[in-house]
């Protein structure tokens, strides 16, 4: 005789309810799928008769541009030259239309965080303070769902920079497109983000942010920085090691000048401190990243070839007594001393903003730069500070053929759409979640 468990219809309907609760999550995943990589650019492709700004300051109007193999061939004024019919397989009417550079959005982590209350999809820090040994590449997701609404907006590349303690780890250039972080790579472990010492620091609450205190552990974390980087060098300059030390290695192209030192500092005392350190340890390639303070210091930047990746546009003052436009301004400032910078949207939480980086290069359009200079601060200057302006950031014969199309203005959030974009001549899906959402809600509310 068997006995009969009370709960056993209970197991049974729990067990379907299981099964149809996972079939829904496994369907909805189905429906938000990322789109397939591009293939290869097989065909050579004609755009013409679009206004074309070349991201160097350069605009054509009704222009001729042309790729093929993945690489730009022709750009040219499209009244003043003669094409043979079949000279490229595709042609693209641009008529009424603008083309632009794929936009580079550096210090960012995408793909290092993509929900930020989920502790397993947060891979931006190492524990330990000094780590330049670790590397953003290696755990960059090439399938996050931030990267199609990036291309959205004409953000084409990436710096992924890794964060936390003071020499944070090794960052890398990424195209947004490909099957995992192997094919997106663009340049591999560009530099290393150090943070210098604050003296001062505040927290922040839901009343907002709270006073400024002092930080006890400056000194130390001076003395520790000044140990570590005097021990690497001996290293590297070094003909014989007894052992490899991954640390040390991590500085060797830094020491060289290969490769970039990035220092996360804000205001002048940090910036004079940090350009000093590097200095003294004859570091030749210096670039600063926040550094809203930076106009205030642009005779020592200009005389140490120091390079900048400006903060947040679009964000409000540091100093209570600083006019509230100042950082609408600043790469205005710069601009006008001669020091090549470049913006970046990302700041305390702003990962996932990443795609409103070409509207805050119109702000500064409104602020004293032209459509043009603002344009190059995330389009050549930035391929500059991260040492692939030979390749791409503009649109010019014998580089990349990365770039876009859009229907208006690209810095102009109003106007910016995004209709065809390439990245090294591979035509994009511009289909995202948040497009298949609208589309979604569109037909059920009858818009």
């Amino acid at each position: 005789m068997h006995s009969h468990s009370p709960f056993q219809g209970l197991n049974k309907c729990y067990a379907s309810s299981l099964f149809l609760l996972c079939l829904s999550l496994f369907s909805s995943l189905l429906q938000g799928q990322n789109p397939y990589p591009a293939a290869a650019q097989s065909k050579s492709i004609l755009i013409l008769n679009g206004t074309a700004h070349l991201g160097n300051g350069q605009v054509i109007e009704n222009a001729a541009i042309g790729f093929r193999n993945g690489k730009i061939d022709l750009v040219a004024d499209a009244t003043t030259i003669k094409l043979a019919a079949n000279a490229y397989d595709t042609t693209i009417s641009a008529v009424g239309k603008q083309i632009y550079p794929g936009f580079i959005a550096p210090n960012t982590t995408i793909g290092l965080i993509e929900i930020e209350a989920v502790r397993a999809t947060v891979d931006d820090r190492e524990t330990g303070a000094i780590n330049p040994n670790v590397r953003a590449l290696t755990t960059f997701n090439s399938d996050s769902k931030i990267i199609p609404t990036m291309r959205t907006n004409g953000v084409l590349m990436a710096q992924i920079a890794p964060h936390g303690g003071l020499l944070a780890g090794t960052s890398s250039v990424m195209e947004m497109d490909g099957w995992n972080w192997e094919d997106m790579a663009y340049r591999t472990d560009d530099g290393v983000y150090m943070s210098w010492p604050k003296q001062q620091s505040r927290t922040y609450t839901d009343d907002g942010p709270g006073p400024l205190m002092p930080n006890n552990d400056f000194s130390k974390q001076v003395v520790d920085l000044q140990k570590f980087f005097t021990d690497a060098k001996a290293y590297c300059q070094s003909e014989k090691n007894e052992e490899k030390n991954i640390r040390f290695e991590a500085l060797r192209n830094i020491f060289n000048g290969t490769e970039n030192l990035y220092i996360r500092a804000d205001n002048v005392k940090e910036i004079t401190e940090s350009i000093d350190f590097a200095n003294a340890y004859g570091i030749k390639n210096i670039t600063l990243v926040g550094a809203m303070d930076s106009w205030m210091v642009t005779p020592l930047l200009k005389s140490n070839q120091v390079k900048v990746i400006l903060g947040r546009v679009h964000s409000l003052p540091d100093k209570n007594d600083d006019a509230v436009d100042l950082p609408f301004r600043v790469p205005f400032l710069l601009h006008q001393a001669g020091i090549v910078y470049c913006l970046c949207q990302e700041g305390d939480q702003e990962y996932h903003q990443n795609r409103n980086l070409p509207f805050n290069a119109g702000t500064t359009a409104a602020y004293g730069l032209s459509k043009e200079e603002a344009l190059s601060s995330i389009t050549l200057n930035a391929a500059k500070i991260l040492g692939i302006d030979k390749t791409t950031g503009s649109l010019e014969p014998g580089k990349d053929a990365t770039l876009f199309i859009s229907g208006g203005d690209a810095l102009d959030m109003r106007t910016n759409q995004v209709q065809a974009a390439f990245i090294r001549g591979k035509k994009l899906d511009m289909n995202n979640e948040q497009k298949a959402l609208y589309e979604r809600y569109k037909k059920k509310y009858g818009q």
